[in-house]
């Protein structure tokens, strides 16, 4: 599993966190229709990043746990949701995807952004789901999404933004045969005393058959899934992989 670094943290907290915010609406509004949701349900957000989809549930009435391997995404994770943490609603834990438990199981998990694309390999997968489903009450349910073989291959393309406080660019790479892509990340962001500290992070992710995305979640004692669209969360698609991003919603029974 892959761990940003500090400088990147920063980039990260500041510039993509937006995408929490777009779907997190969505997940709200698919939580929503099970029953039991009024009493202060529970969640896991593995590999909650900088917080920005923790702190959405937790202003909605939600006692969240995220689990991050890199700490310094962690340490904005806490700043993010400070006030969540001091009434105990919240708490953030330093731990790998593939290796973790929880003291008492959450009623829903999350991983969004292609977290899970990080995995090295379906071993890998393989024990994430496992650490999940144990996490779970029964009739949990966990939403993941992950990019796809058609996804990953637009990756191979630079991207160059700018603007007064951050210039950032974007170097990709597709290896067909090998089913893995890259992106070089780096740049330059502003301080607040004017000056501009330099970032680079790589970033790779695993593209998985979505066959084999099956096989590992009947493999580690999930009996009910399905791959969706995020605008669409209760219908099965037909042809996940000519999507390029899908959703898996897997339930525990």
């Amino acid at each position: 599993m892959q761990a940003y670094h500090e400088s990147f943290a920063r980039v990260y907290n500041l510039r993509w966190g937006g995408w929490a915010k777009s779907i997190a609406p969505h997940l709200e509004k698919f939580f929503s229709a099970f029953s039991g949701i009024s009493e202060q349900p529970t969640l896991l957000d593995l590999c909650c990043g900088t917080g920005q989809l923790a702190l959405h549930f937790l202003q909605r009435g939600f006692r969240v746990t995220g689990i991050d391997l890199s700490a310094a995404m962690l340490r904005y994770a806490r700043e993010n949701c400070n006030e969540f943490l001091e009434s105990g609603l919240a708490q953030f834990i330093h731990a790998d995807a593939t290796a973790f438990t929880l003291e008492e199981p959450v009623r829903f998990a999350i991983s969004t952004y292609d977290a899970l694309n990080h995995l090295a390999d379906l071993e890998a997968l393989k024990k994430c789901l496992q650490c999940v489903h144990q996490a779970l009450m029964d009739e949990g349910v966990f939403i993941f999404d992950l990019n796809t073989r058609l996804g990953l291959r637009r990756w191979a393309t630079l991207r160059i933004e700018e603007d007064p406080k951050l210039t950032l660019m974007q170097s990709g790479l597709w290896d067909e045969a090998g089913g893995k892509a890259w992106v070089r990340i780096w740049g330059f962001l502003r301080s607040e005393d004017g000056r501009y500290d330099r970032f680079e992070e790589t970033v790779f992710n695993t593209a998985f058959h979505l066959a084999d995305v099956s096989r590992v979640l009947r493999e580690t004692g999930w009996h009910r899934w399905h791959f969706s669209r995020l605008d669409d969360l209760t219908t099965p698609l037909e042809d996940p992989e000519q999507e390029a991003r899908v959703f898996v919603v897997a339930y525990k029974d």
